[in-house]
């Protein structure tokens, strides 16, 4: 049975056109991972299907009665919401159903007898969905869901806008899972979550009855739980039956037979028009030559996909630094409250060290405090001699009205247009791209931005916040290539194993010193 079904979509930003005449359907109990490089228009299509976005062109088409869950990385999160309210908000529905039930009750006492059993019915229908949906337990289901993603130990009365990103992933993630729809669709959710809930959400996903559509760049994530690739790439959807690694070897195989006939097709075409050239004028020939024009004239031409842009990265490096990158004493970090125990911690030259462990227990404050960004409650960091520190936060600030061109040259009024425009187009970036707006951008392409804004100053520290969050695959690649060749020392927060494994001379597990477990 088709759940949705999306028929010649259209729709691009301004001159840059996203889709042109897809097509797509969904069925029942399909698990779908969507993927696709930075920019290819992943989210773009997960906002049309919700009714957030309205398409230049095409039909977008639900079966009737479906519940639709969406996990959206900007959902806004009001101030003076706790916790509790978010996930109980799942069941909002089900509030408006007993509101419903008291009124009717508070009619009841003047009803004539015809409209009392009216009343009685309409009462008994509401009563029975309310259990059928387990409206006397919402609170068990809350608390379950809570302790689950370890929010409980956070507490339900505390305020959203006070969490960090993983904890936040987390709150809606949760809000989803309490709602039960009838599909999910869940746009990167494995950012920000540590090991523990992305073991966890794989189980879940696994487990799920219903369809799915996933976009993650966790490829051991996204082969865990999906049977079906749906591959955007210039401007079309394309299906593959299998994970992400059956996709790649059918992907290849179809890209190697394409180049082979364009390659036979180009050959074909140039001794067609040599041979008209050299028999058009021939009384003799001419016959001959006006009928391989003919078949040159209603020839399907083979047109090879443009290759997208791979990004380079190659960190400069500054002067060497003293032996000690920085050392803590007693240092205790935190805001209103304390995140950690007194932590006495040192980095030395050439080390490159990650720090692991579950959301909110202080690792991007930790980054922070050290940088002297925040203000530790106690205790004191003191930084080595001769730094060049480089320094990339998780997110791009918010209200942000720059081109990518003037964020760069705001970092490096020296450059001229040329060189501005070369070092963003070495990041991946297209020229579409260099000249949109930084908010108009994915969230791969703003990290592309920021790693540019990275690798153009020479350091000798890199002090790095989940830098591998919304980067594609061939990005992250990249990316770990080019720390790897770094000559300096680098101090990271990451989640995912497979991205520092190879690259990190140690581990730091911050759940040692959190108050926060």
């Amino acid at each position: 049975m088709s759940i949705l079904n999306v028929e010649h979509l259209s729709h691009g930003f301004g001159d840059r056109a996203i889709f042109n005449d897809v097509s797509f359907r969904l069925l029942k109990g399909e698990h779908i991972g969507l993927i696709g490089a930075n920019g290819e228009g992943k989210s773009t299509f997960m906002n049309i299907i919700t009714g957030t976005l309205t398409p230049d062109e095409g039909k977008i088409e639900w079966a009737k009665n479906i519940r639709i869950g969406y996990l959206d990385q900007h959902t806004v999160l009001e101030k003076g919401m706790t916790i509790g309210d978010v996930l109980r908000s799942a069941f909002a529905y089900l509030f408006e159903m007993e509101q419903k039930m008291n009124e009717i009750c508070d009619k009841m006492g003047e009803a004539s007898e015809t409209e009392l059993e009216e009343l009685m019915e309409e009462l008994g229908t509401i009563q029975t969905t309310l259990t059928l949906h387990d409206f006397y337990v919402i609170d068990a289901k809350v608390e379950e869901v809570a302790r689950a993603l370890g929010l409980l130990d956070l507490g339900l009365d505390k305020d959203v806008t006070d969490l960090s990103g993983g904890q936040r992933t987390k709150v809606l993630l949760g809000k989803l899972l309490l709602e039960k729809p009838d599909i999910l669709l869940l746009d990167e959710p494995t950012n920000y979550l540590d090991v523990e809930h992305i073991e966890w959400l794989k189980r879940y996903l696994n487990d799920y009855e219903n369809a799915f559509i996933l976009i993650s760049h966790d490829i051991p994530f996204l082969n865990s739980v999906i049977n079906l690739i749906y591959h955007m790439d210039n401007q079309e959807l394309t299906r593959y039956v299998g994970d992400y690694d059956k996709f790649q070897e059918v992907y290849a195989m179809k890209k190697a037979q394409l180049e082979a006939a364009y390659n036979r097709q180009q050959q074909e075409i140039a001794d067609l028009k040599d041979f008209v050239a050299r028999n058009k004028a021939r009384v003799s020939t001419r016959n001959m030559a006006m009928s391989r024009q003919k078949k040159l004239d209603k020839m399907d031409i083979i047109e090879l996909a443009q290759e997208k842009p791979k990004p380079e990265f190659y960190f400069k490096t500054a002067r060497t630094p003293g032996r000690y990158i920085f050392e803590t004493t007693d240092l205790v970090i935190g805001y209103e409250e304390a995140l950690s125990s007194p932590l006495n911690l040192r980095m030395e030259r050439g080390e490159k060290l990650v720090l692991t462990g579950a959301n909110g227990i202080g690792k991007s404050t930790l980054l922070k405090s050290i940088l002297g960004l925040i203000k530790p409650l106690s205790g004191k960091v003191v930084l080595g001699d001769y730094l060049s520190i480089g320094y990339f936060e998780q997110e791009t600030p918010k209200g942000i009205e720059t081109s990518c061109l003037e964020e760069i040259w705001q970092e490096f009024p020296s450059y001229s247009q040329y060189e501005v425009r070369s070092a963003l187009a070495k990041c991946g970036l297209t020229t579409k791209h260099i000249e949109s707006k930084v908010k108009v951008l994915s969230g791969g392409e703003q990290a592309k931005v920021r790693l540019c804004k990275l690798i153009n100053r020479e350091t000798n520290i890199l002090v790095l916040d989940e830098p591998t969050n919304h980067l594609d695959v061939d990005a992250k690649e990249e990316l770990k290539r080019a720390l790897k060749e770094y000559k300096g020392s680098i101090l990271m927060v990451c989640h995912e194993p497979e991205f520092y494994e190879g690259l990190a001379t140690d581990i730091w597990d911050c759940t040692k010193w959190t108050t926060r477990l």
